[in-house]
């Protein structure tokens, strides 16, 4: 049964390919198949990662009393994502509230004194060295209360600082303590990779010259989940070779901005070769095998051909690779 179905499939190429073979070129397009240089793709490896993961560093020591995100949360700079309350500050708080009330009430009397001592020195019941003596004790109480006022500010700047900060629009990677953790100041409390995400490739090192600043790279939608590829350039080249691999940063539009150290297969030059590239109308498939039709004589024969990838170009939309089959000079006739 096998053989009889293969013996139906040969003899309908064969018949295929003697029809082709007798049809006449006169009126059809011909193309002269002539080799180009075209881009030496390569496929590596690349992570998506943030241009760089900062640290949200606790301002005072204490306790986490409150936690405001969770890993994956997407965060804006200047953002309150936990709290540090230590509970010496308000009991600093409270003493200096206590002594601010008392000053407060001695600068009251001070006036007092100041204003009745004013009164009787005008009308020379008491002499002028009294009034100066007041007058040195309200000033005296008033900087008195001055001084705890800045003092209870600075606590107060304290209790500020316990609020954590985001430092950068980005996302939240890893938190590094619960509620009930006890932190020292500049204990990292969050860690925040900045929003920006970026392809870092790692390229071998015999490939390093033929990389730069500049260069396109394509990602296979696939990665993505999409049927069309996508394109990006590379923006830096890092000088630094590392395990036989050169790194380098590259953007992609719609990188996409949660998954961070996510693994994707990306083509980039490796230099130049030769290769047949011809218009993707010129081929016609029959029975799963690729056809050109070439000019011989006064006629056309059909000429079995391996495709390659596409190579699209600007003055080439729709190239084709072909990867055998035809030489440099045949004349090719558009079906």
């Amino acid at each position: 049964m096998i053989a009889s179905i293969k013996m139906r499939r040969l003899t309908a190429i064969a018949a295929w390919a003697a029809l082709a073979a007798s049809t006449s070129f006169a009126g059809a397009e011909t193309l002269t198949v002539a080799p180009r240089m075209v881009a030496d793709e390569k496929a590596v490896f690349a992570t998506v990662e943030s241009i760089s993961v900062v640290p949200a560093r606790g301002r005072i020591g204490g306790t986490i009393v409150q936690l405001n995100v969770k890993e994956g949360d997407s965060v804006t700079r200047g953002q309150a994502i936990a709290v540090i309350a230590d509970e010496k500050l308000a009991l600093q708080m409270k003493s200096l509230d206590a002594q601010m009330q008392a000053l407060q009430a001695q600068a009251d009397q001070a006036q007092i004194d100041f204003t009745r001592t004013e009164g009787l020195v005008d009308r020379g019941i008491l002499p002028r060295t009294k009034l100066d003596e007041t007058r040195t004790a309200l000033n005296v109480a008033e900087n008195g209360l001055r001084a705890k006022t800045a003092e209870r500010a600075v606590i107060q700047q304290q209790f500020d600082e316990g609020q954590i900060l985001a430092p950068v629009d980005g996302r939240v990677l890893k938190r590094m303590v619960s509620v009930g953790s006890v932190v020292l100041p500049g204990d990292t409390v969050e860690m925040i990779a900045q929003q920006d995400f970026k392809l870092r490739l790692r390229v071998p090192e015999r490939h390093a010259s033929f990389l730069k600043a500049g260069d396109k790279i394509r990602v296979d939608g696939a990665e993505f989940g999409e049927a069309a590829s996508k394109s990006g350039v590379i923006d830096l080249v890092y000088p630094q070779i590392e395990d036989g691999r050169v790194i380098a940063d590259a953007s992609v539009k719609g990188l996409g901005e949660y998954f961070v150290g996510d693994r994707l297969r990306v083509w980039i030059s490796g230099g130049t070769r030769t290769a047949f590239v011809i218009p993707s109308n010129y081929v016609t498939t029959r029975f799963g095998i690729d056809y050109v039709r070439l000019r011989q004589a006064d006629q056309t024969v059909a000429a079995p051909v391996q495709r390659g990838r596409d190579l699209p170009s600007p003055e080439l939309p729709n190239g084709l690779e072909i990867l055998s089959g035809i030489r440099a000079g045949d004349q090719l006739v558009q079906p």
